[in-house]
């Protein structure tokens, strides 16, 4: 935990200390470094037996999951802008 921590300030600090420099470049190191991320954790996941044997239950749960979340986001972002916009009579 305290190693993420450490690498999260350090990057901070680097960044704060080459603000002017031009690090336009960042963009596509990032879009390549988490798909090599994404594989990597396919690769553990494809060879975690545990996991393979589950995916059945572990499929329903993370539909259950992700159908429960969706539809907490969608009330929630309907009563926030309910409150900001409907009960001061603004306009949208």
């Amino acid at each position: 935990m305290f190693t993420v921590i450490g690498f999260m300030v350090g990057g901070m600090l680097v960044g704060f200390l080459f603000r002017r420099q031009d690090f336009s470049f960042i963009h596509n190191v990032i879009t390549v470094l988490i798909w090599m991320l994404l594989f990597i954790l396919g690769i553990e996941v494809g060879g975690n037996r545990r996991i393979i044997e589950g995916l059945g239950t572990i499929g329903m749960e993370a539909l259950f999951m992700s159908a429960a979340f969706i539809l907490g986001s969608c009330i929630f972002a309907w009563a926030l802008w309910y409150i900001l916009y409907k009960k001061k009579g603004g306009k949208i």
